[in-house]
């Protein structure tokens, strides 16, 4: 038996900010097509089961022709059973308003108390959490020791808590529970490890990243069932339309723009057209030179679908060059470098000041 596991999908969500309208169009119609392809993948694989762990969409009321885009995916795949979990970011509209007619393929689960569906020798338990449960959920969940087991919850560890406090589970306390494999959401980056000694839990991630701090490689859980070993094991398959990447590029005090603009192009090989790239540039460079951020921007912005260049490299302040010096300039040297601060942001303090004392422009 397979199973897909996915999660933190956010259909029709807001996107990166600095993309153009015509972009972020495209972005939220691309996300719904990577749905409608996570859907042709399950019939390529034979796939029985989709569970989707939370956030399929992303907030309380959405376009009705992206539920209805859904639904019709659902409707018109009758031997795929697809197992909804709401999620923190869940529509209040889905799976159906009160005048259309819910899939019967399409199974969902709720707060009051855990379901189950049952596949043979493998049972998908699961329960939504909210504000009056999260703290005791596991307290009710009892499952049969000789049944392959997977438990879908979407909620976050403690020591990944956000703003949403319902929202928080402890691990702990679901181990030692028969549990096979937690099908978990709510967390964007793919996640696998060890419950207990019997069980694994599994974080697949969002589906498609929504900006730079969704980069990498994104997908979701293909998870393989052997009724006859009695074992259940996942592997995370990469599926996004696109990736964010950032790609970090170390320069040194002697390289001029020629020398950063061919490490730059180096460092972006291997990136696809497809991407969108932030370039970020580290390392050190000399207190009166700036990178020309414009320059790289052009040379590289029509080799991918979006492209932007920070500039992050720390500036080395020769501060013997200014021991004798009494400029302006070397009395404000000689003043911070008795200030008691990290060196990183007394050097970024230096720059400003000496473009201050210059006359130039601060941004």
């Amino acid at each position: 038996m397979r199973i897909i596991h996915t999660a933190d999908l956010h259909l029709d969500s807001k996107m990166e900010s600095a993309l153009s309208p015509a972009q972020v169009k495209e972005r939220r119609t691309e996300m719904l097509d990577t749905f409608s392809r996570l859907v042709e993948y399950a019939v390529e694989k034979k796939v029985a089961v989709i569970l989707i762990a939370g956030d399929l969409f992303d907030k309380a009321h959405v376009r009705k022709w992206a539920r209805r885009q859904v639904l019709e995916e659902v409707r018109t795949h009758p031997d795929i059973d697809f197992l909804f979990l709401r999620g923190n970011h869940e529509i209040l509209d889905f799976p159906g308003e009160a005048d259309e007619e819910v899939p019967a393929n399409l199974k969902t689960f709720n707060e009051e108390e855990w379901t189950a569906y049952e596949y043979g020798k493998v049972v998908i338990s699961g329960r939504e959490l909210s504000d009056s449960n999260y703290s005791t959920i596991s307290v009710n969940l009892i499952l049969d020791e000789s049944k392959l087991n997977i438990v879908a919850l979407h909620g976050q560890e403690p020591s990944y808590m956000g703003k949403d406090p319902t929202h928080v589970i402890s691990l702990s306390q679901f181990k030692n529970k028969f549990i096979d494999y937690l099908a978990l959401g709510h967390v964007h980056n793919f996640t696998y490890g060890r419950l207990d000694d019997r069980g694994t839990y599994c974080y697949p991630g969002c589906l498609e990243g929504r900006s730079f701090e969704e980069s990498g490689d994104k997908g979701f859980v293909l998870v393989e069932v052997d009724e006859e070993a009695g074992s259940i094991s996942g592997e995370f398959v990469p599926f996004a339309r696109r990736r964010y990447c950032i790609v970090k590029v170390a320069i040194a005090e002697h390289m001029d723009m020629g020398e950063i603009e061919k490490a730059v192009s180096e460092a972006l090989d291997e990136m696809s057209s497809e991407d969108l790239v932030r370039v970020v540039l580290t390392g050190t460079k000399e207190m009166d030179f700036d990178i020309d951020t414009e320059r790289l921007q052009q040379a590289f912005s029509e080799r991918f679908y979006f492209f932007q260049v920070q500039d992050q490299a720390t500036i080395r302040i020769d501060y013997d060059a200014f021991m004798e010096d009494r400029s302006l300039k070397g009395e404000f040297v000689r003043l911070m470098q008795g200030e008691d601060m990290p060196e990183e942001e007394r050097a970024q303090v230096i720059e400003l000041g000496m473009k201050a004392i210059l006359g130039e422009d601060l941004e």
